[in-house]
């Protein structure tokens, strides 16, 4: 009984702290989807009644009158008009045209019957079927009218309930985890004053704001006070945590190496929080984030890609798909190569590569290593498993470009995307193959086959699940799978994924939670609360997601918010002054910009790179005489080459928060030479330096 009660605490814990992030990820899933809803239902509307949208309103009956005497109505105009004629005789008046005025008269009175006959024509078709249909078509366009006015308060309250979630759990991403009590007072002190920049900047902005003369609309004036409560609860949470450090905490440490223990979005608000203060303009940090408010879409829509990665996490698909390639005992590095090659389809479709990362990562690492991969080898690989995808159809980053420059389209970056995809993917296979430490033969024998049809009858109801799921989208909503809809199918497509999933499970599940090497073999049976409170293990699956996903959503939203107001420091501070506006070489142009790149994706976060970029860098290139597709498709290798540079290396972050410290440790171990010591740092650098060299200054050698 106490195991009952303290099993349904947690989960009521757990779903306090996810709920509100859960009903507004689950809000935009159905305001977006209230959209498409809408347009289906006007052409519907309009294929049954003919002119629908003049139903959709009773019309207002003519106040005109049917009636009019002509003759009366035109003797009044002509004595009207011959008395203003005896008031000015002096000016030689025109004579009245009786004529013309009785043909005047004559179209209003026609004018007025048109109008009354539509206005009864319109009431007549009016009928109880439409008014019933016309209440739920004007109740959609209601709906998705008031969740587009509230998009930027929602975007507040995530980044605000996540961040605070992420605090609480300790959970935001620093360049290694806080283990000794150095660590923890000097991360938390870090973070305490990170959070009084916050707090200082965001209620500066809305005092600047009061009092500038201008009225403040209703939204913006719920969005500083949502700002103000919120940062209040984090600096709280923050000093708290700079009082009390964890018992668990190791005694010691030192202050040099504690700094790396410093979440990164700390370290940036200091930066740039220390930059506005120092020039006067406290509240230069809240003025960026008001900015980061104003693409409230794109960003809930990194939430809604962080959920779907974390759902993706929980099912079985990515296991099913690794099957496959079992009865074929592919060398490890072959395997890591087509690894690292279809993992760009799902990182395409959860937004980034760090998203991909965190969800099937761990995964990724375990079968590598099943396959007798060394660590070096499959932390490599996994690291850069989603390094490939970010150009390819939908990745939000790309349409994120889209968005903020009108040089280039979705379409034309996608169509390069994919020759990119193609090339890195090579470069990738001839650097694991040139660096094997075994036989590349692939092992064939008489059971292979067979085995290969037995793994592909489990991956049969997954297709005909994602088939169905998507022709109904395609009937019913006339939306497609692309980098539009992507993020509001793709949450409904995997819950379908699970309720199935739970539905031939006869027990247990997948253990996903922690991804170590040792734990994907074990097996878990339904929770002790599920059977004790009837729940069905869909409901723990999702909390469990939801749970997950507020501590990464907060630290990436928290770091990208850090990272538009580092971008206005650059921005304000003039940096990009130092670099010439235009340059006569091409050539040389590229090379410059291709070290700033490399060096802004080793620092920011991708989002808030892009904006970056777009505000202060991609002129120079567009007048240096670069295509705007070719310096984009250089800057997205770029930003990938520096997730997997030092000293961040975003990416490996990830890779060692999913594997866990002691897979990374024994990796370190390993090694009988420089490369093979480094090789997870140095095979990902490698293929994309290359990689990036092609991309930047080929099309230039071919003039495009």
């Amino acid at each position: 009984m106490e195991q009952a009660i303290r099993v349904g605490n947690r989960s009521a814990y757990e779903w306090l702290a996810a709920l509100p992030a859960f009903l507004v990820l689950v809000f935009v899933v159905i305001l977006n989807t209230s959209h498409a809803l809408h347009a289906q239902l006007l052409q519907v509307g309009e294929s049954i009644w003919d002119g629908y949208f003049m139903l959709r309103s009773d019309p207002t009956e003519p106040s005109c009158n049917i009636q009019m005497d002509i003759d009366a109505q035109l003797a009044a105009l002509v004595a009207e008009a011959a008395a203003e004629e005896d008031e000015w005789d002096l000016f030689d008046a025109e004579p009245v045209d009786e004529q013309a005025m009785r043909q005047s008269l004559v179209a209003a009175q026609q004018q007025c019957e048109t109008k009354h006959q539509q206005y009864a024509e319109t009431i007549e078709r009016i009928t109880p079927g439409v008014e019933i249909f016309r209440s739920i078509e004007l109740g959609v366009a209601q709906f998705g009218e008031i969740g587009m006015s509230a998009q930027r308060i929602m975007l507040a309250v995530l980044v605000l309930i996540c961040g605070l979630t992420a605090l609480f759990r300790r959970h935001h991403i620093a360049l290694r985890p806080m283990e000794t009590v150095m660590d923890y007072r000097v991360s938390s002190a870090a973070q305490l004053l990170a959070s009084a920049i916050l707090f200082y900047s965001v209620y500066s902005f809305r005092d600047v704001a009061f009092s500038s003369g201008v009225a403040v609309s209703t939204e913006h004036g719920i969005l500083h006070h949502l700002w103000i409560f919120g940062f209040a609860f984090i600096l709280l949470l923050s000093l708290y945590q700079f009082l009390f450090i964890p018992k668990e905490a190791k005694p010691g440490g030192s202050f040099l190496k504690a700094q790396l223990s410093v979440p990164l979005y700390a370290t940036m608000c200091i930066i740039s929080g220390g930059y506005f203060i120092a020039s006067g303009h406290g509240a230069g940090i809240g003025i960026y984030l008001g900015q980061m408010m104003e693409l409230s879409q794109l960003f809930l829509n990194v939430g809604l890609y962080v959920w779907i990665g974390m759902l993706l996490k929980r099912t079985q698909l990515a296991q099913v798909v690794f099957n496959l390639f079992r009865p074929f005992k592919l060398p490890p590095e072959l395997l890591s190569v087509a690894v690292v090659a279809l993992a760009a389809i799902p990182t395409a479709y959860t937004g980034a590569s760090g998203i991909f990362v965190i969800a099937v990562g761990g995964l990724i690492y375990a079968e590598l290593r099943r396959a007798g991969a060394r660590r070096q080898l499959a932390l490599a690989a996994t690291a850069m498993s989603g390094s490939l995808g970010v150009v390819l159809r939908p990745c939000l980053l790309v349409v994120i470009i889209a968005a903020l420059n009108n040089e280039v389209t979705t379409d034309q970056l996608f169509g390069w995307g994919v020759k990119v995809f193609f090339l890195t993917t090579m470069l990738f296979a001839l650097m694991a193959m040139l660096t094997s430490q075994t036989s590349l033969k692939v092992q064939w024998s008489g059971d292979t086959w067979p085995e290969f049809k037995q793994a592909l009858l489990p991956l049969i109801p997954y297709v005909v699940i994602i088939g169905v799921t998507l022709l109904l989208y395609a009937f019913l909503l006339n939306a497609y799978l692309d980098e539009f809809s992507a993020p509001i199918i793709l949450p409904v497509l995997l819950l379908v994924v699970l309720v199935y999933e739970r539905a031939v499970q006869e027990k247990g599940i997948l253990a996903r939670e922690n991804m170590n090497i040792d734990y994907l073999e074990q097996r878990c049976e339904k929770g002790f609360s599920d059977l004790v409170a009837g729940r069905d293990s869909l409901e723990k699956t999702i909390r469990e997601a939801t749970t997950e996903t507020t501590g990464h959503i907060g630290a990436l939203l928290m770091l990208m918010g850090l990272s538009v107001s580092i971008g206005g420091v650059v921005e304000r501070a003039e940096l990009m002054h130092m670099v010439p506006t235009t340059f006569e070489s091409a050539w040389l142009a590229m090379a410059l910009l291709v070290a700033i790149l490399v060096v802004v994706g080793m620092v920011m976060d991708p989002y808030g790179a892009v904006i970056l970029v777009s505000a202060t860098i991609a002129t120079i290139a567009y007048d240096s005489g670069i295509h705007p597709v070719h310096f984009w498709m250089v800057t997205l290798v770029a930003f990938e080459l520096g997730y997997l540079s030092p000293p961040v290396a975003l990416n490996h972050l990830l890779t060692r928060q999913v594997v866990g410290e002691q897979e990374v440790a024994l990796a370190s171990q390993e090694g009988h030479n420089f490369w093979y010591r480094h090789e997870k740092i140095l095979l990902p650098l490698v293929t994309m330096f290359i990689a990036l060299m092609i991309v930047a200054f080929v099309p230039l050698l071919v003039g495009y």
